[in-house]
């Protein structure tokens, strides 16, 4: 049987950085996060092929890449019970992959929706979110839209590691977020390999565990208020401190380039001006602003005056969703 699944990215405004367990990717901490539209990725998948089959963005997956699809493959098959066979998936994404812009969480997201639905399973929002989380932990948050929260755990085993929607995406709808992408090229560390030299090294690390676990309340109630003065204040100081135990690891690592925190520089000085805009920036060098409809063309332009190639201006996007229309 095949299937074709469409999911959107989620950017946190509250950091996932760094895994308890490396193998079942389970975090130190909680995260939470805003699913976008209009950006997203596509993915087929059917089970019962002549071979294992991993095609991404035009090309053949390879090393890690193709074992992590293979992995989530392997956890539908073990679940639905019978011979399914080796399977073939295609995936395509509409944005730049691998520029922190969380690709790979709308490309699991769409993966474990697919899959599951290839393989004959019903549709469960948290079963798909804990098969998502094996292939990608961010792409667990990517399954439901709106606001999700990516609870810790504290099971060995991680079943009680998935992500929750606390607000669906009706719920503010005059939020925006305006990606700014001022390098399109793939980063030079993955997020995978930072968060785990940033855990093993960085001094800073389980100050920042602590501190992230506490803000997840602060941004709910942020959040449920639509204090986007508050939410935006919460987003840039966890950001700083996400990138500041990258900084501290050891060798030094840093996703920002000199664009980046010139960007960042010129929002300081238009908020003063009055323009509501701040950012968020997960590991990669292209800042995600937050403000509100009246001001997301103000926040475009600002954008571009400060160097981006391309700008993507977002609202809150749905649930991961099967499509008609194949890829293959």
């Amino acid at each position: 049987m095949k299937a074709t699944a469409l999911a959107h990215p989620n950017i946190a405004l509250v950091k996932y950085w760094g895994k308890r367990d490396d193998a079942l990717i389970l975090p130190h901490q909680s995260s939470l996060s805003l699913t976008l539209s209009p950006m997203s990725v596509t993915t087929t998948v059917e089970f019962g092929a002549s071979a294992d089959q991993v095609e991404i963005n035009g090309h053949a997956a390879k090393g890690s890449e193709r074992d992590r699809v293979l992995r989530v493959l392997e956890a539908v098959k073990a679940e639905a019970g019978g011979a399914l066979g080796p399977a073939r998936m295609v995936s395509r994404g509409d944005f730049p992959a691998a520029a922190g812009l969380a690709s790979s969480a709308a490309g699991f997201a769409a993966l474990a929706v697919a899959a599951r639905a290839a393989a004959g399973l019903p549709a469960d929002p948290q079963a798909a979110s804990l098969l998502a989380r094996l292939g990608s932990g961010s792409a667990c948050r990517s399954i439901q839209g709106g606001f999700c929260e990516w609870r810790r755990g504290e099971r060995d085993d991680g079943a009680d590691s998935f992500a929750v929607q606390r607000f669906a995406e009706g719920h503010w709808p005059e939020l925006r977020m305006v990606v700014a992408i001022l390098n399109r090229e793939e980063k030079a560390v993955k997020s995978r390999d930072g968060m785990k030299l940033t855990v093993e090294t960085s001094p800073y690390y389980a100050a920042w565990a602590k501190d992230a676990e506490a803000e997840i309340p602060r941004a709910v109630e942020l959040i449920q208020r639509k204090d986007l003065e508050g939410l935006g204040a919460l987003s840039e100081r966890n950001a700083w401190r996400m990138h500041a135990t990258a900084f501290a690891a050891d060798p030094p690592l840093s996703y920002m380039h000199p664009s980046t925190l010139g960007l960042i520089e010129h929002l300081r000085e238009q908020r003063k001006k009055g323009t509501p805009v701040w950012f968020t920036l997960d590991a990669g060098p292209n800042p995600v602003l937050l403000t509100d409809a009246a001001h997301e063309v103000a926040a475009e332009a600002l954008a571009r005056a400060c160097g981006a190639v391309d700008v993507v201006r977002c609202v809150p996007g749905g649930d991961a969703v099967l499509k008609s229309e194949h890829l293959f």
